[in-house]
């Protein structure tokens, strides 16, 4: 029978994590999530002063240290470096969340339009950041996690990952549903189930695959999104925590290649 209290279970202090889209909307709730299970983090985003005021604000309020981590991620050298930085700084590295995404960019040619219209350079774009990335990410970071015995992989997948998009929700917004966005958190769910069993046992790798996320859309498309949805609301931040909480602690110390649906029940219907 296992004597090891819950509180134990999740308890991350000592341990250290590298956060991708780290200054974003998500990836902010993630790495205070980590920092208030203990863990040190080294927050990487493409901002530095973003990065910066972070880390400082994290390093503050949750009592651990944050490394900030200025990286392009089409910068394949600067990626691959980063791992190593972490460890000069900490010694060591236990968690990988790759959570940096291009989600919706209005400004980019060919990425919100009907399909005929979506561009190559957009798709190339949305590939490179939500799956080449993390691909060179994993790759860089296995050694060190190998070495932890506590190596975790969370990718942040999507939804749109799983089924396609319900065009009616869209109907009289400005918005849309790139066929790039959702190929490429597709392909970054079954590469998930393929380094779990490739780097398995020494690296446990799970996903993380949130619905809609509310950011002030418009009400029109809230209200359609609320009424398709079980749980009857969109989903915010907050909501990927426990999910995260679970995946990077000893509480799934026997849990690989799973995905963990935070949608209020949208992919259920």
């Amino acid at each position: 029978m296992s004597t090891r209290r819950l509180s134990e279970l999740t308890d991350l202090e000592g341990r250290v994590a590298l956060v991708t889209g780290a200054a974003g909307h998500v990836g902010r709730v993630l790495v205070e999530a980590l920092a208030e299970l203990g863990a040190s983090v080294a927050a990487l985003d493409l901002d530095p002063r973003a990065c910066e005021a972070l880390s400082e604000a994290v390093a503050r309020d949750y009592g651990v240290e944050v490394l900030p981590l200025a990286v392009d991620l089409a910068d394949e050298a600067r990626v691959r470096a980063a791992p190593a930085k972490v460890i000069e700084r900490f010694g060591r590295l236990d968690i990988l969340v790759n959570c940096a995404a291009m989600v919706n960019t209005a400004d980019l040619t060919g990425w919100i339009a009907p399909f005929a219209k979506q561009g190559v350079e957009a798709w190339r774009l949305a590939v490179e950041t939500n799956l080449t990335a993390p691909f060179l990410l994993s790759q860089a970071c296995v050694g060190a996690l190998r070495e932890s015995g506590h190596g975790s992989i969370v990718n942040v997948g999507s939804l749109y990952g799983l089924v396609g998009p319900d065009m009616r929700l869209y109907e009289g917004t400005e918005m849309g549903n790139a066929a790039a966005y959702a190929a490429s958190k597709g392909g970054l769910l079954q590469f998930t189930r393929w380094l779990a069993t490739v780097l398995a046992p020494e690296i446990r790798v799970n996903a993380i695959s949130p619905g809609g996320i509310w950011r002030d859309q418009p009400a029109v498309f809230c209200r359609r999104y609320a009424l398709r949805t079980p749980l009857r609301r969109m989903g915010t931040e907050e909501d990927m925590k426990g999910a995260l909480a679970y995946l990077t602690s000893d509480l799934s110390a026997y849990v690989t290649g799973q995905n963990i649906v935070v949608d209020g029940g949208f992919t259920a219907w």
